[in-house]
């Protein structure tokens, strides 16, 4: 068989795609970042009439390159939640203004088989953005964060996603030297709030992009 790796996430796949659209989700297949990007600018947008936009911290939406395409675009009002040279004073109030866009785009720590999806913030904007706010999320998720249930979505997100992200961040946290949650106290701990995600209310206002690729941590 050709690429067996992808077949069997495609079998994988389609089958989450089922359980997250019992819990209300609206879903879409992307065989890669590439499909999954054309998937937000071709058939979402349009779809959702979004006139602003903006986004939550996400490795993924960075790598498939939709942070150049929102902010190119002269039909949307963008609001950047990554312009840096911004004082932090602006930026925090960008990400307030954020939670009342059109259309908010992110990723997601992990999504259980049963289609929960489980979320830890420093801020919580991001997952303040997925619960109430903005009118259509985007939820964009590589196969490898795909678990089993709530456990192991917890347990990949402490020693797995949030180490990682720390040490991308340049924290100074224990997790960056262990590799593994310290449960530490530390002043730039980025593991304060929770959320599982167990259905879109209304029906379809969150919609998640299932990408059969490993994309983001």
């Amino acid at each position: 068989m050709d690429k067996p790796i992808e077949h069997y996430w495609d079998i994988r796949l389609r089958d989450l795609k089922e359980a997250l659209e019992e819990n209300n989700f609206e879903v879409y297949l992307a065989k890669d970042g590439r499909g999954a990007k054309e998937i937000v600018l071709k058939d979402i947008l349009p779809k959702t009439k979004a006139k602003s936009v903006s986004w939550g911290g996400s490795v993924t939406f960075r790598t498939l390159g939709l942070y150049e395409a929102m902010v190119e675009r002269s039909d949307l009002r963008v609001v950047d939640t990554y312009d840096h040279s911004l004082p932090r004073e602006e930026i925090m109030e960008k990400r307030r203004e954020s939670l009342l866009v059109d259309l908010y785009i992110t990723g997601s720590n992990a999504v259980t088989e049963d289609g929960q999806i489980v979320n830890l913030d420093m801020y919580g904007n991001r997952v303040a953005a997925i619960t109430f706010g903005p009118k259509d999320v985007v939820i964009l998720l590589g196969r490898n964060k795909v678990v089993s249930d709530i456990d192991e979505a917890m347990h990949r997100i402490k020693n797995y996603a949030a180490p990682t992200n720390a040490m991308r961040l340049e924290k100074k946290t224990p997790c960056t030297k262990t590799s593994f949650c310290e449960e530490c106290r530390s002043e730039g701990r980025i593991c304060n709030t929770w959320t599982i995600t167990e259905k879109s209310f209304p029906k379809g206002r969150i919609k998640v992009i299932l990408i059969n690729q490993d994309l983001g941590l």
